[in-house]
């Protein structure tokens, strides 16, 4: 049997934290080893196993992938969330590029200058509500079924919960002119293994502080 996938990041969200999502909704258990300082990421980098040099970095399977949209896909596939055919594909693939652009934005907020920072929290809410908000909720209630594609679980719907929890971080009442994406929340929020995620222990990760910009800004020199 095939031990758990193993993965190399920091402890904080940044691009490893769709994976963590995509694994935990598909119920698999899995390790983390966590860079905590630039010789931890220069360790990674000498012994060969980061392909491109860089993170996040999973162990699965025999390989030690990195991309994380390489990592993502094919964690969707394997646990039969990528849709039944090609076209159902097309749609996740098109729907996930959607809320990896927004959930983007949120995550290089805490990077960004203070003076900065209200002007782009601003753009945030306006490109949530104007740009990708409406076609979720449009897509919802254009086929009437309680998922993004194929009236069945898939990484779309996932990576859509996570991308309305990081906008409702920034604007709690974001979804109140989308009831039905209101409902998927709910809807999503209680699958099991979903809901075992959202559960104060697991190893989902919080906002970042000062304190953890800070700590990447000097693991990646930035």
């Amino acid at each position: 049997m095939a031990g758990k996938p193993k993965l190399h990041y920091t402890r904080g969200r940044g691009k490893m934290e769709s994976i963590r999502w995509l694994l935990a909704a598909a119920g698999v258990e899995f390790e983390e080893e966590f860079i905590e300082t630039k010789e931890d990421l220069e360790k990674l980098r000498n012994d060969g196993s980061l392909l491109f040099q860089q993170v996040p970095m999973v162990e699965i399977d025999g390989m030690k992938m990195v991309q994380t949209r390489a990592i993502l896909s094919y964690i969707a596939a394997k646990y039969n969330l990528y849709g039944k055919d090609l076209k159902e594909r097309a749609w996740i693939d098109m729907y996930v590029e959607g809320t990896t652009d927004l959930m983007g934005m949120i995550m290089y907020l805490p990077f960004q200058p203070a003076d900065t920072k209200e002007k782009n929290l601003a753009l945030i809410i306006e490109r949530a509500t104007a740009r990708y908000f409406p076609v979720y909720e449009k897509a919802l209630k254009d086929h009437g079924h309680d998922y993004l594609v194929g009236n069945k679980l898939s990484w779309a719907d996932v990576h859509l919960l996570e991308a309305i929890l990081m906008a409702e971080e920034c604007k709690p009442d974001i979804l109140s002119a989308f009831p039905l994406l209101q409902a998927f929340k709910g809807r999503i929020s209680n699958i099991p293994t979903i809901k075992k995620f959202l559960q104060p222990g697991s190893q989902r990760k919080p906002q970042a502080d000062e304190k953890f910009v800070a700590i990447v800004r000097q693991i990646f020199n930035i």
